[in-house]
C-alpha cells in the first residue's frame, strides 16, 4: 500500500524531531568533564583556598635577569594593575590547547645538555628544545598572543615531587591559581600539584618577584583527561 504524502511527511518530521531530542540529551564526555571541572574550581574559589598566599618581595632568578639582558623588549614594560582571567569554558579550552601544544612541540633536554652551562638559561624554544623554563616562557608568550593579560601569566619557581628545582607557569583566574606544567598535560589548581612553591613574578611587574613558601596540597588528577 502506498502512503499518502501527508502521512509520509508527518512520520518523517516526528522521527526527525525525536532524533534531535535524543541527540541534545547526550552531552559529550569532554564537555561534561569540563563542566564538572569548572564547578569544582568555583567551589574551591568560594572557600578562598584556591589562590596561593603571596609574601614579600624576594630575589629575582638569575635566569630571568639573563633573559631580560638578552631580550630587553620582553622586560622593559610598564607596571600594570593586577588582573585575572575569567575562567570561562572557552578560556579553559584555550589554556588546555596551548599547554598541550607547548608540551608536544618542544623536545625535553636539560639546561646543561642544551646550553653547555650549569647557569640557568631562560629563552624561547628557538631550536625546538629546552627544559621547564623554555616550556613556561613559551606558554606565557602564546597566551599573551591569544589575548590573556600579562599580569595573570606568572613565571613560578617550585620544588617538584622529587624536591628538585622546577619552573611552571601560574595563571591567575577569577576561580583561583592554575598551573601549566610541562610534566603534566592536565591543567591543575596550584593546590593539586604537591609542589613546594618558592617564588613567582609579581602580577603588577614581571621584573619583581614575590615569595610564596608553601606546599601546593597533594598531587592529584582532577579529570579523566586534560
Amino acid at each position: 500500500m502506498q502512503r499518502s504524502p501527508g502521512v509520509l511527511t508527518s512520520s518523517f518530521l516526528l522521527g526527525f524531531v525525536s532524533l534531535i531530542g535524543a541527540t541534545s540529551l547526550q552531552a559529550s564526555p569532554a564537555a561534561a568533564a569540563q563542566s564538572t571541572w569548572l564547578k569544582r574550581m568555583a567551589a574551591q574559589s568560594a572557600t578562598g583556598a584556591s589562590s596561593a598566599t603571596v609574601g614579600a618581595s624576594t630575589s629575582v632568578p638569575y635566569g630571568w635577569l639573563d633573559f631580560c639582558h638578552r631580550r630587553p623588549k620582553e622586560c622593559k614594560v610598564p607596571a600594570l594593575p593586577a588582573a585575572s582571567v575569567k575562567l570561562t569554558a572557552q578560556n579553559l579550552s584555550i589554556l588546555k590547547r596551548i599547554n598541550q601544544k607547548a608540551n608536544r612541540s618542544i623536545k625535553p633536554v636539560s639546561n646543561y645538555d642544551h646550553w653547555g652551562t650549569m647557569m640557568d638559561h631562560w629563552d624561547y624554544p628557538t631550536d625546538g628544545k629546552g627544559d621547564c623554563k623554555i616550556y613556561a616562557l613559551y606558554k606565557r608568550k602564546l597566551l599573551q598572543e591569544a589575548g590573556f593579560p600579562r599580569q595573570a601569566l606568572l613565571m613560578t619557581v617550585v620544588r617538584d615531587l622529587h624536591n628538585e628545582g622546577h619552573t611552571i607557569l601560574t595563571v591567575k583566574t577569577d576561580k583561583g591559581d592554575l598551573v601549566l606544567d610541562n610534566l603534566v598535560d592536565e591543567i591543575r589548581p596550584w593546590n593539586a600539584t604537591g609542589y613546594y612553591f618558592l617564588k613567582r613574578q609579581s602580577q603588577q611587574n614581571p621584573n619583581v618577584w614575590v615569595s610564596l613558601n608553601q606546599r601546593g596540597g597533594t598531587a592529584k588528577r582532577l579529570s579523566p583527561s586534560s
